[in-house]
């Protein structure tokens, strides 16, 4: 059984940094592309960041040159440092990893969402 463990979140001030996880357990997979998600209250689902298989990257625009997206293929893990964070960013940050099984097939799982909370 495939299951995303998120972690990382929590209750920062203005300026502040935190850095979340996600790990991908319970199976014998590589993650293809990558990406963070947020939520706050009364909003949409948006996408944050994105890091594909290659490498490359793309962020939201109201999280560029704070945020950073990498991966660590050999521990099946995704990371997001968020750094000067903002009140603004505060949501329920969800990772979404598409894992590649052995036999070639691709699926997307989601985590079940860490909270984000910046004070001012």
């Amino acid at each position: 059984q495939v299951q995303l463990v998120e972690s990382g979140g929590g209750l920062v001030q203005a300026g502040g940094s935190l850095r979340l996880s996600c790990v991908a357990s319970g199976s014998d997979s590589s993650i293809n592309d990558a990406a963070w998600y947020r939520q706050a209250p009364g909003k949409q689902r948006e996408s944050v960041a994105i890091i594909y298989r290659s490498g490359g990257t793309n962020y939201a625009d109201s999280v560029k040159g704070r945020f950073t997206i990498s991966r660590d293929n050999a521990r099946n893990t995704v990371y997001l440092q968020m750094n000067s964070l903002k009140p603004e960013d505060t949501a329920v940050y969800y990772c979404n990893l598409g894992l590649r099984a052995r036999n070639g097939f691709i699926n997307n799982f989601w985590g079940r969402g860490t909270q984000v909370t910046v004070s001012s």
